[in-house]
This record gives C-alpha cells, sequence and structure tokens, in this order.
C-alpha cells in the first residue's frame, strides 16, 4: 500500500510540474522502452520461471541448493540485460523512431525521447536483480520488504523531481532529465533495500556463472514461454502507447495516467494476492497435492473479486473526481483531467481481467504447463491490436483503452477455463456464489456512491481544492459502510476472513 500510494504521490508531482505536454509524453515513452522489457524479461520471468525452480530447490534440496541457483540467476541477468542495455542505447534513434515516429512533427520531440531512453535503460538492469531478490524473499515467505521496495523507486523520483529538476536547465539539460536521473535512483534503491534481508537470511553473492548447469538451464528455458505468457498486459499497453503518439499532444500522458489511477487495486490486491498464491501453489505443486492447488487458487481469486469488483464500480463511478482531486494543479488542466477520466473509466472495465491474469497465469508454470499461457498471451495481443486499430479510429484514444480492457477480459476468461480444465475444477460453484454476492453488494455501494455524490455537491457546491477532497472522502466513505453492510448481510465469506483477518492483526499488535 506504501509503495502504490507513493507512485500516485509520485504521478501527482509529475502531473503538477509537467502537465500532459511534449516533455511527459516523451519521458512517458522513453520509460515504456526499459519498463516493458523489465515487466517482461524481468518481473516476469521472475514469476514464471524462477519461483517455482528455487521454491522447488527450497522444498526438496534446501538453502545451500537454492543460493547457487540464485548466484547463477543473478550473474544471468545481468549478462543479458548488460547486453540489452548497450543494445538499446545503440539503436536508441531507430528504436524510437519506430515506435513514436509521430512525434517527429514536432519539433525536438523525438530527440528529446530518444535522449531520455538512452539515459533510463540501465534501470533494466537494476530492476531485474531486484526482481530476483523479491523472488527469492517471497519463496522465503518474506512479504513485506519485497512490497516495500518498489516505493524506493517512488521516493526517489520525487526526490529528484523537487531537487534536480530545476537544476537542470543550468546545467544544460531539460527539466525532465532529472526525472530520468531519479528512475535510475530509484531503481537502484529497489535492489539496495532487499539486499541486506537476504544476507540475514543466509544469501551470500559470488560472481558464478555455469551457462551448463541444468537448473540455470531450465530457468533460462522457462523464461521464453513465461515471458511471453505474462506479456499480454504490458504489450497491450505498449501498442497503446504507440498508438497514442499518433493522437496529438497529450494523449500518450493522459492514458499514463488513467493506467496508473487503474493500477493502484491491482498492485494493492491483484499483485498482492498473486504473489502471496504463488509461492504457495509452486509447494503443494512440487509435492503433488492437486487439492491444495485448487484449494489456493480458489481462494486467491475470490479474495480478488472480493477487492476489485468494488474497486471497479467506485473507479467507473468517480472517475472525474479522483483525476480531480489527485492532479488538477499547476500544469494539469481542467482540459486535462476530463479527458484522463474518460480513459480511466475505460481502463476500469478490465480491472478484475488484469487481476485474474496476474494471479493464474503464474499457476501454470508452477505446474509445468508452459505452453498454455503463451498461447492465450499471443492470441490476447492478436486481439488487442485488432480491437485497438479499429476503435482508435472511431473513440480515439480512449478507443485504446476499451480495446485493452476487452482484450484484458478475454486473456482472464480463457485462462480461467483452461485452468479449471487443468486442475480438475477450481471450486466454481464457491466462486460463482462469491461473485454473485459480491456484485450485489458492489451494486448497492454504487447506488449508495451516485446518491451520495450528488447530495454532497449541493451540499459543498465550491470548486476549490478542499470542498473537493471533502464531497470525496465523504463519497468513499459512505460507499464503503455500505459495501461493508451489504457484504455482512448477504454473508459474503472472503470478506468475514478479511475482516477476521485484520482484526487479528490489531489484537496481536495491541499489547
Amino acid at each position: 500500500m506504501t509503495s502504490r500510494i507513493l507512485g500516485v504521490v509520485r504521478e501527482q508531482v509529475l502531473a503538477a510540474l509537467f502537465g500532459a505536454g511534449n516533455a511527459m509524453d516523451a519521458y512517458n515513452v522513453a520509460y515504456r522502452i526499459p519498463n516493458l522489457v523489465r515487466d517482461l524479461f524481468a518481473e516476469g520471468a521472475m514469476s514464471s520461471a524462477f519461483v517455482p525452480t528455487f521454491t522447488r530447490h527450497l522444498t526438496q534440496a534446501g538453502k545451500p541448493s537454492a543460493w547457487r541457483l540464485a548466484n547463477n540467476v543473478i550473474n544471468g541477468l545481468i549478462v543479458i540485460t548488460g547486453i540489452l542495455v548497450v543494445i538499446g542505447m545503440v539503436f536508441a534513434e531507430p528504436l524510437v523512431g519506430l515506435f513514436a515516429g509521430a512525434y517527429r512533427a514536432v519539433p525536438g520531440k523525438l530527440e528529446l525521447t530518444v535522449f531520455l531512453t538512452r539515459l533510463m535503460l540501465p534501470f533494466l538492469t537494476f530492476v531485474a536483480i531486484a526482481a530476483a531478490c523479491m523472488g527469492m524473499l517471497n519463496s522465503l515467505h518474506r512479504f513485506f520488504i519485497p512490497a516495500l521496495s518498489p516505493a524506493m523507486y517512488n521516493v526517489a523520483t520525487i526526490a529528484c523531481a523537487v531537487l534536480l529538476v530545476p537544476l537542470m536547465p543550468a546545467l544544460g539539460f531539460p527539466p525532465i532529465a532529472g526525472i530520468a536521473i531519479g528512475s535510475l535512483i530509484g531503481g537502484a534503491a529497489q535492489l539496495a533495500l532487499q539486499w541486506p534481508v537476504l544476507r540475514r537470511e543466509g544469501y551470500s553473492y559470488k560472481p558464478m556463472l555455469d551457462w551448463r548447469d541444468e537448473n540455470l538451464r531450465r530457468v533460462l528455458i522457462l523464461m521464453g514461454p513465461g515471458t511471453l505468457g505474462l506479456a499480454a498486459t504490458q504489450v497491450n499497453v505498449f501498442v497503446n502507447t504507440v498508438l497514442a503518439t499518433g493522437q496529438g499532444t497529450g494523449a500518450v500522458s493522459w492514458l499514463n495516467y488513467a493506467f496508473r489511477l487503474m493500477y493502484l487495486p491491482i498492485g494493492l490486491f491483484g499483485i498482492s494476492i498473486a504473489t502471496a498464491t504463488l509461492p504457495a501453489v509452486s509447494r503443494y505443486a512440487a509435492q503433488d497435492d492437486g487439492p491444495g492447488v485448487r484449494k489456493t487458487v480458489a481462494d486467491g481469486l475470490s479474495l480478488m473479486l472480493m477487492l476489485n469488483v468494488p474497486a471497479t464500480v467506485g473507479l467507473m463511478l468517480l472517475a472525474e473526481p479522483i483525476v480531480r482531486v489527485i492532479f488538477e494543479r499547476s500544469a494539469f488542466t481542467a482540459s486535462d483531467t476530463l479527458a484522463t477520466a474518460g480513459a480511466l473509466q475505460l481502463y476500469a472495465l478490465g480491472l478484475v481481467g488484469y487481476s485474474i491474469v496476474r494471479i493464474s497465469s503464474p499457476v501454470f508454470y508452477a505446474l509445468q504447463q508452459n505452453r498454455t499461457p503463451v498461447l492465450v498471451s499471443v492470441a490476447t495481443v492478436a486481439v488487442n491490436a485488432i480491437l485497438n486499430l479499429a476503435l482508435v479510429r472511431v473513440m480515439g484514444y480512449r478507443g485504446l483503452a476499451l480495446g485493452t480492457s476487452i482484450a484484458a477480459l478475454f486473456n482472464a476468461v480463457v485462462l480461467i477455463v483452461l485452468l479449471r480444465r487443468s486442475l480438475g475444477g477450481i471450486e466454481g460453484a464457491r466462486i460463482i456464489g462469491s461473485l454473485g454476492k459480491i456484485a450485489v453488494a458492489s451494486l448497492v455501494m454504487g447506488l449508495v456512491c451516485i446518491g451520495v455524490d450528488a447530495a454532497a455537491m449541493r451540499w459543498l457546491p465550491g470548486q476549490g481544492i478542499g470542498p473537493q477532497i471533502v464531497r470525496l472522502t465523504l463519497t468513499i466513505g459512505a460507499s464503503l459502510l455500505s459495501l461493508a453492510a451489504a457484504a455482512h448481510a448477504l454473508r459474503i465469506r472472503e470478506f468475514r476472513e478479511s475482516v477476521a483477518l485484520v482484526s487479528r492483526r490489531f489484537r496481536r499488535s495491541a499489547p
């Protein structure tokens, strides 16, 4: 939660400094290139290939064997990402021209994007190693520090926005370069936070790299399909960025701001649940415990639905006031608010789909069924490309958000159907029953949200930031209370378990 909220603060700072202008568009495209490779190659590979293999070594052979595997993987990542960084720097200009050729129409915009791309590419190596550390700690049941580590990236970016951006022109660089430097420092900070915890667990880094090692080869072999299997969301967002470069100044930034807000509940709930689910599924799979795998997957999906279905309703109904309160100041104008809110509403439609994919796709790799998510991911990318090419002509940049959401839901439905077939069931009756109750509770919440928002506008009609915050706080508070009341009345199991877990935590920490 700390990491994700700081991520929103980071976006607030960037919006205030740069709004949705040419510099922000250039930064978003430049950042998207290393970040896409990071999502696919580093984090995707860690989730799908390294974590199940590392967990299997811990379970069957103990820590010494797992540490040997970790050293081989980390050093392999350093070599491979280092090569990719060098190639990216050398060919940055044609690479950016390929993805953002429309920027040539604005003097200096393409050149700025190329400069920022070269500056940020080493970020890839830092976060690749940080992702490996995160996978190791999660396998060791250490979740807090890995979950907190992305916060270091946000803290570094915010600090550089405040300290470096004003200094850049005096040093002969554009102000946005300070944000790119912050990204580099933030990537290194993610790694630095996790390293001492790994050391305390007994890990000791050694500069060893044996390409002939059977376990390293297994991880590298799994990385290919693992990367493709988790690629759909990241590739689709990248496709959106490329298509949005031709939609005029601001389109790339509006989509990016909207996606960041939509991704907040995914980061809080979807990824968190997936992170906790994968090591457990990997252990059950290593022990050939089918019922354990089915129950763990069903629990993860049900809990995710309890959290993200109401979040979908809330984002769709309150998109405009949320964007206005968070972003609308300084360089971020009222027209930017309307444009970003329109994209956010359409992105929110796919929220549940994104979260289901994050939970279900890695399960196939834990089950040694690597081809399935790869084929589904390829099909999803194709569906997304077709939808976006069609919808962008009809709806402009908002069509890109809608096409991506439809593709995410397609991806989720296909994966769930295939996972159910593979596991011989995933307690579908329980999940569907919970979903029905959750939908009713979310409907009640939505009606309360509409009513309270309208009443708050009558009671506090001012347009200043104070009245806006009070109105939004009242509306969200009343909506959450109505959701809790409806969930309690409907006896939603996941709601009761969540409340009981939080209550036990508070009772345990009270003394």
